[in-house]
């Protein structure tokens, strides 16, 4: 492959000499295969921990299915509800799935949150995908994951064409303001809920606070952060109590076979444009969104600056003032932030070729974003539902999950202070971090609509649809009276 400098973006990228392409699939696939062998490997010597422990669940223990149908109707509303990033569509799962409908335990929830917290990609849907495996196997994960994302990705599109037509969708902030002020509250509420349960202990209480310190004052890299509570959870966190567990056998070919199928998925597309198009802007397209996809450990926060200087300064598929859109538009409409994604996608192709190459590209960067969260979930999921049979890697976990505790108090606070107010700075003086809200721009609209929706639904107790259409209605009646 040969990298022009100075050519038109759909020229960067040719398919001619060293293929490039084929050399990043390779080290797609050894990843994939590391994760998988890296699961085996810590069972197979932690077997002996927990074999007292191992055994089969009582039938009559077993709670009945969930239907396809509930399945579908329950991971729709989550995908309409999902507002407010990582922090908001975590807060709505943990309500909707543990404690309106019970379909996972507290510790369940907790536990895939922290697996999930570790891979890269969105968190938010690759916990969606990791609740529909659990209750109804890969046809599960498929639905949930793709109901999560879909219900957004179709809102992006919309208003991606609308803004290559009309301009700035200023219309769109006035309708969800209210919906990002009521998020403030879902999130409190669901931060306040997990902490109760998952910080029992001393020092899982300090590991929450010193997580929180250090990510939110010190800029501290997520991934560090999760090393470090796992190393002293393994080390030193005392053995859970015995009870009954899944002892049923993983097969490693099984895996290997489930990696290559979705690292087939994944790459198809691109591998068929690279033969039929290989001067097509969609190539440098896919290849930018794959490789963004395998670096965003700690969730769409994480990469957004990173994204947001190649698409800018590097490949020039849009400027600095349509990218600042492209974030509002994401912020404030259903599905991940990650979303975002999808907008650029869209302006890079329609500058290329119009509303169907916009179209063409915002579809493969969707399928080159979120095809990998099906490859991680679906490879390390059946590992991960065994981990309450082996004491030392659940203590190490239990120790992540209160540094979970803390990176969600993380995004609480830096959401609500950018919904609350116009303009947060961001000031640093040496290793210390702090974000400064300018007083002068607090929104009063913003907090008299906070103030309703934690009156909707933390005094009268409506449900959350209920609040977020009210608070949203609420929003635009100000708006268009103001």
């Amino acid at each position: 492959m040969v990298i022009q400098q100075g050519a038109s973006p759909a020229d960067r990228i040719r398919l001619t000499g060293h293929p490039r392409i084929f050399w990043l699939l390779g080290g797609q696939a050894a990843s994939a295969i590391f994760l998988v062998f890296g699961f085996r490997i810590a069972f197979a010597r932690l077997s002996a921990d927990s074999a007292a422990m191992s055994g089969p669940v009582p039938k009559d223990s077993m709670p009945p299915p969930v239907t396809f149908s509930e399945l579908f109707r329950t991971f729709l509303k989550l995908g309409l509800l999902s507002f407010g990033g990582p922090a908001g569509q975590i807060a709505t799962m943990h309500r909707i799935l543990v404690d309106e409908q019970g379909w996972l335990e507290e510790q369940e929830f907790l536990t895939a949150l922290s697996f999930c917290m570790l891979l890269p990609g969105p968190e938010a849907m690759q916990l969606a995908t990791y609740s529909g495996w659990r209750l109804r196997g890969v046809g599960g994960g498929l639905l949930a994951g793709l109901l999560f994302v879909i219900p957004g990705a179709i809102v992006i599109l919309a208003l991606a064409m609308l803004y290559t037509t009309y301009g700035a969708v200023d219309w769109v902030g006035a309708v969800f303001l209210g919906v990002k002020s009521a998020v403030v509250v879902i999130v409190i509420e669901a931060l306040l809920k997990v902490a109760n349960r998952a910080l029992k202990r001393r020092d899982h209480r300090c590991i929450a606070a010193l997580a929180f310190v250090a990510i939110f004052f010190l800029d501290a890299p997520f991934p560090l952060l999760v090393g470090l509570a796992a190393l002293y959870g393994f080390f030193t966190g005392s053995a859970p109590d015995p009870s009954p567990v899944p002892g049923a056998k993983i097969s490693t070919a099984r895996s290997l076979r489930t990696v290559a199928i979705w690292l087939a998925v994944w790459w198809a597309p691109l591998a068929a444009l690279a033969v039929t198009m290989p001067g097509s802007i969609l190539i440098p397209v896919g290849l930018f969104f794959a490789k963004l996809a395998v670096v965003t450990f700690g969730g769409a926060y994480a990469v957004l600056a990173y994204m947001a200087q190649q698409v800018v300064g590097v490949y020039h598929w849009l400027d600095a003032g349509q990218m600042i859109d492209g974030l509002g538009l994401a912020e404030t409409t259903p599905g991940p932030l990650i979303l975002v994604t999808e907008f650029v996608g869209y302006l890079a192709g329609f500058r290329q070729g119009g509303i169907g190459l916009g179209i063409a590209a915002a579809v493969l960067t969707l399928w080159m974003t979120f095809s990998p969260c099906f490859l991680w979930i679906f490879a390390g999921a059946p590992y991960v539902s065994r981990l309450s049979g082996q004491p030392r890697l659940r203590n190490a976990l239990a120790a992540v999950t209160a540094t979970v505790v803390g990176v969600i108090l993380n995004l609480t606070l830096w959401f609500a202070l950018h919904v609350l107010f116009g303009e947060v700075a961001r000031m640093q003086a040496g290793w210390l971090v702090l974000w400064r809200p300018d007083i002068a721009t607090w929104n009063p609209v913003a907090f008299a609509l906070t103030g309703l929706a934690a009156l909707l639904l933390l005094r009268l107790h409506m449900g959350l649809g209920r609040v977020l259409a009210i608070s949203a209605v609420a929003g635009w009646l100000v708006s268009a009276i103001t």
